[in-house]
Order: C-alpha cells, then sequence, then structure tokens
C-alpha cells in the first residue's frame, strides 16, 4: 500500500520560503505523477504543481508560477514544493498526491498524504 507523508509546513511572514518534503513509498512502479495541492478554508482544493517522478516536466497553477518550484528525487522517493514569495493567499493546507495517469487531471491522484498547514502572516 502507497504511503505519503508531508513535512515542512509551518508560519512564515508575507515575502518568506518554505520548502515542503512528501515521503513516497510502496508505489509498485518508478515512474508516477506527483502533484500538490491546497486548501484553503471555505474554498475548493486547487492543484498547484505538478511534475512526474525523476523526470524534468513541470507545470503550474498560474497563480504559483514564479514563485513555486516543484521537484522530485527518485532515488530517494521524496516529492518537493519549493515555496518563495509567499504571500497571504498562499495559505492553506497542503497535500502532496500520487498517481499514474495524465498528470494534469486531479483525477489521477489515487495517493494522498495527510496535508500539511502553511500560513503566511504580514
Amino acid at each position: 500500500q502507497a504511503q505519503l507523508a508531508e513535512s515542512g509546513g509551518g508560519s512564515v511572514q508575507t515575502g518568506g520560503s518554505l520548502r515542503l518534503s512528501c515521503a513516497i513509498s510502496g508505489l509498485p512502479v518508478s515512474r508516477y505523477c506527483i502533484g500538490w495541492f491546497r486548501q484553503a478554508p471555505g474554498k475548493r482544493r486547487e492543484g498547484v504543481a505538478y511534475t512526474i517522478s525523476g523526470e524534468d516536466w513541470t507545470e503550474y497553477a498560474t497563480s504559483v508560477k514564479g514563485r513555486f518550484t516543484i521537484s522530485s528525487d527518485n532515488a530517494k522517493g521524496i516529492g518537493y514544493l519549493q515555496m518563495v514569495s509567499l504571500q497571504s493567499e498562499d495559505t492553506a493546507t497542503y497535500y502532496c498526491a500520487a498517481g499514474l495517469g495524465r498528470c494534469r487531471d486531479a483525477q489521477t491522484y489515487t495517493y494522498w498524504g495527510q496535508g500539511t498547514q502553511v500560513t503566511v502572516s504580514s
């Protein structure tokens, strides 16, 4: 059974940075989609960044493009989301997810972590 566990969330001031990590284990394949999603209170879940494990392809939501960077270390089974220039609207619970299929589609993601809170304040 695949398991994902996020870490690295916390509270930062506007303009600050955080790096989220996602430990991924138990997937039966070495090539899979990794996505980072977020959900703020009262809002719908939003996909913010996608990549393929061990590959260079990435895609970002318009709201985070240029500020967030998704990456992965396939050998270690870890996904990352580097976030800079954080704004109050980035405050949310962030989830990593993994799955097989079209990486841009939320329906692709079968396996989810428990989430980590990111709070950005002025």
